[in-house]
């Protein structure tokens, strides 16, 4: 009857540990129930022998009778001294079971976060190529824009040059040609003066005598 209950005692216990972990340093209450079971029945065992021990001193054959108490006392004693190895081996199996997958819940959980921090990475890898991509086709782009404005700038400058130098170059055609007709204005004058001044020194001049006639 016994051995009946620990087999069932077992069988619920194995159930019990796949339904749910157990922590490693903590017996299920149904264990120590069990064992608690057999310490009583060791008690009560132990005192139904001592029972006997005090009877067999009463009858005639005390050695002979206190041979056969021994006897069944050994063997029931072993019986439970059986059952507790049994309750023991379980008890370690229940709990490297418990262990084993306390581990796998760990492994699980460092593998989990293992991932989580390379996506983050791999995340933060892509985002920092991206930042850097944009900032070199920023950069690109203000060069461009830079490069244009001074090309513009340039341009400009030099057209503007080349109208500073027509207006130079217009200037002096036009200082040159009204000098030209200043010139051609006072030799026009200085004739004209040349002119009247020859004229009134004609119209002075006394008129020339005629020469006497011949005789």
């Amino acid at each position: 009857m016994k051995h009946t209950f620990i087999a069932i005692f077992f069988a619920t216990l194995s159930l019990f540990v796949g339904a749910q972990p157990l922590a490693g340093t903590v017996a299920p209450a149904g264990v120590d129930a069990e064992r608690a079971r057999i310490s009583a029945d060791r008690a009560s065992l132990e005192a139904g022998f001592l029972a006997e021990d005090a009877a067999c001193y009463k009858k005639f054959a005390v050695n002979r009778c206190l041979g056969d108490v021994n006897t069944k006392r050994r063997e029931a004693m072993a019986d439970l001294r059986r059952q507790e190895i049994l309750l023991n081996d379980e008890e370690r199996r229940v709990r490297g079971i418990a262990q084993i997958r306390k581990l796998e819940e760990k492994s699980s959980t460092e593998k989990q976060q293992a991932e989580a921090a390379s996506r983050a990475k791999a995340l933060d890898d892509y985002q920092s190529r991206q930042g850097r991509e944009m900032q070199k086709s920023d950069a690109q782009a203000t060069a461009g824009a830079s490069e244009k404005a001074a090309s513009q700038a340039s341009t400009e400058r030099l057209r503007d040059n080349q109208r500073k130098a027509q207006a130079r170059t217009d200037k002096q055609a036009e200082a040159a040609n009204a000098a030209k007709i200043f010139n051609a204005r006072q030799k026009e004058a200085k004739e004209r003066r040349s002119q009247h001044e020859r004229d009134r020194l004609n119209k002075a001049k006394p008129p020339a005598q005629s020469l006497p006639l011949p005789e």
